[in-house]
């Protein structure tokens, strides 16, 4: 069994043993959830792939831009908070990163005097640089604001990391690495969505000496 799914199988069993007691409807949905994270394992070689790219990118000083909508978007913010202070080890350099969902007041006003479609494209109009990184979360990879942010970063020399569901959407053809959750189901993918965040956070702290440590 390879170390995605060992790590992401133990985060699924860290539910209380109380579980046993649980109805059977409810059982399903971890034991659904199990048999995704083994299926996902396939793309092992591609999430330890975005994992070095985040940390080359750490590295050489470059930012991490997230973007999402609803659910997505609290992952997005999610990671974000993660990365600047989670993943901080001795001796090395911080994540630089910056999640485009957060900023409410700026978020209202390009929705409501441009477009909604715009919220992300135009504060990267402010920010982004060639070399940095984006990551865009949405279950079906077919957000329309998510994808002309993926869209503008590519032209302004940036990498493009999808992570997605469904069928991947748009998602699998326009970014530069993608993973696609293997589910049709929304609260699925948007909950594997979060254990591959911490999966990477995790790695990236394994790597070194963390500085904050959770015991």
């Amino acid at each position: 069994m390879n170390l995605v799914v060992k790590y992401l199988i133990y985060m699924i069993l860290q539910i209380p043993r109380v579980m046993s007691k649980i109805d059977r409807t409810n059982k399903s949905f971890f034991v659904e959830q199990i048999k995704i994270i083994e299926k996902l394992s396939k793309q092992e070689k591609q999430i330890k792939k975005i994992t070095n790219i985040l940390m080359k990118k750490r590295d050489s000083g470059k930012t991490i831009f997230t973007v999402g909508n609803g659910g997505s978007a609290s992952t997005a913010s999610h990671f974000v908070s993660d990365l600047l202070k989670t993943t901080i080890t001795k001796k090395n350099k911080r994540f630089k990163a910056i999640s485009l969902v957060d900023n409410f007041p700026v978020v209202l006003a390009w929705a409501n005097d441009v477009s909604y479609a715009d919220i992300f494209v135009e504060q990267l109009n402010n920010f982004i640089s060639k070399g940095d990184v984006i990551i865009a979360f949405s279950g079906s990879g077919r957000s329309e604001n998510v994808v002309k942010a993926i869209k503008y970063a590519k032209k302004q020399g940036a990498i493009c990391i999808g992570i997605t569901g469904m069928s991947g959407g748009q998602f699998k053809k326009i970014c530069d690495e993608c993973i696609i959750v293997p589910s049709n189901d929304m609260l699925s993918i948007e909950s594997v969505h979060l254990l591959l965040c911490h999966y990477i956070v995790s790695s990236i702290r394994n790597q070194g000496v963390p500085v904050f440590k959770y015991e």
